[in-house]
C-alpha cells in the first residue's frame, strides 16, 4: 500500500499528554465553553439523566467488539496505537454497520470508539491507523464527555419548545458546543497524524471525505481549493459564517490545508525527536491562562494570514478585545498573563 511505515520505525511517545497534539483554539474554546453560566447546570442535568452504560450496552447489542477473534487486523492496529500514545488502558473498539463512512468516540468515564463498517472496508491499514488515532485522540483528551452531552441536548431540544427560555439558553450551549466540537476535530487530526506519522495517508483520508472514490483527485488541485475557499468577496464570508453554524466537523480542504500545514511544522519535528508536554505535568487549573492566551494567538494569526476580507475587517477589532481581555486578566491573576 503506498505510503506504508514499518512499524519499528514509527516513533513511540512515552508518557505523552494531550496537549502536545491539541491545536490551541481547541483547548481556549473549551475553557470559554466552561465559562458559558448556562453549560455548568445544563451538563450537570444531562450526565445525570443518562448513563454511560447504556451508550455502550447499545453498541454490545448492535455492533462488533473488536478483539482477538473479531476484526484481528483491527485489533493489531488499536493496540499499536494505543503503545504509540503509552495508554495503560486501551479504549474499546467497534464496529458498527453503516453505509456511511464514519467514525466517533463516546463515553465518559470510559471512552470507547466506534467505527462503521463501511469505512472499514474502504480505508487502507495506513488510513485506518490514522483514523484510530484521531479518535484515540478524542479519548486522550476527554472529549467523549462533550460529544455525548451534544448528541442528548440535540435529541432534548425538540421536546422544549414549550419552554421559550429554556430553548433560548440550551441553543446559546449547542452553538459554543458545536464551535468547540470543530476545534476539537483539528487537534485529533493531528493526533490521528502522530499514531501514523503517514501524512500522505492523513491527507487520503481527507480526499475520501471529500468524495474520492478511488486515485481519481488530483492532490495539488485538491489543496488549492482550501486557498479558493477563502474567498475575495465579503458575501462568501457571511455564507461560511451561516453554513458552519451547526457543522461539527471543519469542512474537508480546510482540515487536509490545516494538517499538512501542521505536518511541515517545527512543533510537529520536535515531538518527533521527544520534545513534547508529559501527563504527569498536566495541572489544567494552572494551565488555563495560558490556554486563553494561546487560543487569542491562533485566531490572531489565522486572521493576521488570511485572505478573506470578512476576517481582514475584523482583524483590527478582534486584537481590541484580546488587548482588553488580556488587561482584564492581568487584574484577576496573581502573577498576570503569561507571555
Amino acid at each position: 500500500m503506498t505510503g506504508d511505515i514499518e512499524q519499528s520505525s514509527r516513533v513511540r511517545f512515552p508518557g505523552i499528554s494531550s496537549r502536545a497534539y491539541e491545536h490551541p483554539a481547541d483547548r481556549g474554546a473549551l475553557a470559554v465553553l466552561r465559562a458559558v453560566p448556562a453549560v455548568g447546570p445544563i451538563i450537570k442535568a444531562v450526565a445525570a439523566a443518562f448513563s454511560e452504560r447504556g451508550e455502550r450496552l447499545v453498541q454490545i447489542a448492535s455492533s462488533v467488539r473488536v478483539g482477538p477473534k473479531q476484526f484481528p487486523d483491527l485489533h493489531r492496529l488499536q493496540n499499536e496505537v494505543a503503545a504509540a500514545f503509552d495508554l495503560q488502558e486501551v479504549p474499546e473498539l467497534f464496529v458498527r454497520h453503516s453505509p456511511l463512512v464514519n467514525a466517533q468516540t463516546r463515553g465518559i468515564d470510559k471512552p470507547f470508539v466506534v467505527l462503521s463498517s463501511a469505512l472499514v472496508e474502504r480505508f487502507d491499514r495506513e488510513q485506518l491507523r490514522w483514523v484510530i488515532g484521531h479518535e484515540m485522540g478524542h479519548a486522550m483528551s476527554g472529549h467523549g464527555l462533550y460529544n455525548t452531552i451534544l448528541d442528548r441536548l440535540l435529541g432534548l431540544r425538540y421536546t422544549m419548545g414549550w419552554n421559550p427560555a429554556g430553548t433560548f439558553a440550551m441553543r446559546a450551549v449547542i452553538a459554543a458546543l458545536y464551535e468547540w466540537q470543530r476545534k476539537t476535530e483539528l487537534s485529533c487530526d493531528r493526533a490521528g497524524l502522530l499514531a501514523g506519522q503517514d501524512p500522505q495517508a492523513a491527507l487520503r483520508v481527507h480526499l475520501a471525505f471529500a468524495g474520492d472514490t478511488g486515485g481519481q483527485v488530483d492532490i495539488a488541485s485538491f489543496l488549492e481549493q482550501a486557498k479558493e475557499y477563502e474567498g475575495e468577496d465579503i458575501r462568501d464570508s457571511i455564507l461560511k459564517l451561516l453554513d458552519n453554524e451547526q457543522r461539527s466537523h471543519p469542512l474537508a480542504v480546510v482540515r487536509a490545508a490545516e494538517l499538512q500545514r501542521w505536518a511541515a511544522s517545527e512543533e510537529y519535528r520536535e515531538i518527533l525527536t521527544g520534545t513534547y508536554p508529559r501527563r504527569e505535568d498536566d495541572h489544567p487549573t494552572n494551565n488555563l491562562a495560558d490556554d486563553i492566551k494561546g487560543a487569542a494567538r491562533s485566531y490572531k494569526e489565522s486572521m493576521s494570514s488570511s485572505a478573506d476580507p470578512l476576517i481582514k475587517t475584523i482583524n483590527d477589532i478582534g486584537e481590541t478585545v484580546m488587548g482588553a481581555a488580556g488587561k482584564m486578566w492581568s487584574k484577576v491573576a496573581p502573577n498576570g498573563p503569561a507571555e
